[in-house]
């Protein structure tokens, strides 16, 4: 008999948001850690709203792992759902000035049954549209690579390069991202400006300048600033590290805690700004990160239970999870987008405001995407060379 499914709400608990913020964190340290020669860029909430989906037809081991990476330590199936249901209805903005779109979807290998419980969960609390489509055909990843285009304004493509023979489900979650700045910056004012790279080389760099009264934090080796978008739901935080401490080594140093505290030490200052125009384009596959956590039992074919997603054998496993980001900031906004692909295998302190500050992000700087009202991390990004 199918269990009885929740209602969904509009609330979080607290538990769930501190949760999530230590899961951005541990996603960007770990993938800092492997590509430390190159910009990164991730949406974590779009990775955990994909992760979150596929837990639905988890069960056992394999899905108390995942509960822990995704939710908090009491987290059940039920509460995760509802949070994570929350979470989307919360951050999705269609006002003047920002647009922010999520959108879900299982593709299912043709003629593979699958349990009417798992889809209805994946339905009613990620609004994830089902589809049956024919693997074998040549055309099948267009057809999933069309929808992903679609619900990202076109930024993102290509999410599926092929499916292999064994897939018989792939889950998909789009995000789409268009903030203007609250105060934009004056595009006559930008100008180039050396930026110091890693090899000790410096590239001149179109600047962008603004000056006025911010929301600042000076640590003990770091600056930062935040930067609000249009209706005050959205900002940017930008770090940027010392000339004493590499970006790696911040990066590396990131936790849940010193995020929470930093987050309440912001202060208006008077200040100016000089923060470099950037692109970064970011492709990864999230295997191996992944793995490192208490969710790597999903990814061994031969111990992972995903029985909560088909009626009959063989045993499935996670055996690809793609990541697809991008991100433009310029001196209107900000416009970013990130999809992500899990594919389904069977087996085989407060500053004084009497000196205003300088910020000139001229080196490695960490950036951040937050929902005010939620807390929640939508993207980040370390940026080595803009």
């Amino acid at each position: 008999m199918p269990t009885a499914v929740p209602q969904k709400m509009n609330v979080m608990r607290p538990e769930f948001t501190r949760a999530t913020t230590g899961f951005a964190l541990d996603l960007i340290r770990r993938i800092a850690r492997r590509d430390a020669d190159k910009n990164v860029f991730i949406s974590p909430a779009n990775i955990a709203i994909a992760l979150a989906m596929t837990a639905n037809g988890a069960r056992g081991e394999t899905l108390q792992g995942m509960l822990s990476v995704l939710g908090d330590g009491e987290a059940t199936l039920d509460t995760m759902n509802a949070d994570y249901s929350a979470l989307q209805s919360l951050m999705k903005r269609d006002d003047s000035g920002v647009i922010l779109t999520i959108a879900n979807s299982l593709w299912a290998r043709a003629g593979v049954p699958f349990h009417a419980d798992f889809l209805q969960r994946t339905q009613q609390f990620y609004e994830a549209k089902s589809e049956e489509l024919d693997f074998a055909q040549p055309d099948a990843p267009d057809v999933i690579n069309r929808w992903v285009s679609d619900k990202t304004n076109g930024k993102i493509s290509g999410i599926v390069d092929e499916i292999p023979q064994d897939t018989i489900l792939i889950l998909v979650s789009a995000i789409y991202f268009n903030g203007a700045w609250q105060t934009a910056f004056n595009p006559e004012q930008t100008q180039d400006m050396p930026f110091n790279l890693l090899d000790g080389t410096q590239k001149q760099t179109p600047t962008m300048f603004r000056s006025g009264r911010f929301e600042y934090l000076q640590g003990d080796d770091f600056q930062a600033v935040r930067l609000p978008y249009a209706g005050d739901a959205l900002r940017m935080v930008v770090f940027l590290p010392s000339e004493i401490i590499t970006l790696s080594k911040f990066v590396a140093n990131l936790t849940v805690e010193r995020w929470e505290a930093w987050s309440a030490q912001f202060a208006p200052k008077q200040g100016q700004l000089f923060l470099p125009r950037f692109k970064v384009q970011y492709d990864t596959k999230l295997n191996d990160v992944l793995q490192e956590t208490a969710m790597a039992i999903a990814f061994d074919p031969q111990r992972a239970d995903f029985s909560g997603m088909r009626p009959i054998p063989p045993p499935i496993f996670i055996s690809s999870v793609r990541h697809l980001a991008y991100v433009d900031v310029n001196e209107a906004g900000t416009e970013a987008a990130a999809a992500t692909a899990v594919q389904m295998g069977v087996t085989s302190a407060r500053p004084s405001d009497e000196e205003p500050f300088t910020m000139r992000v001229d080196r490695p700087f960490l950036f951040a995407i937050e929902d005010v009202g939620t807390g929640s991390l939508l993207f980040m990004g370390a940026v080595l060379e803009p």
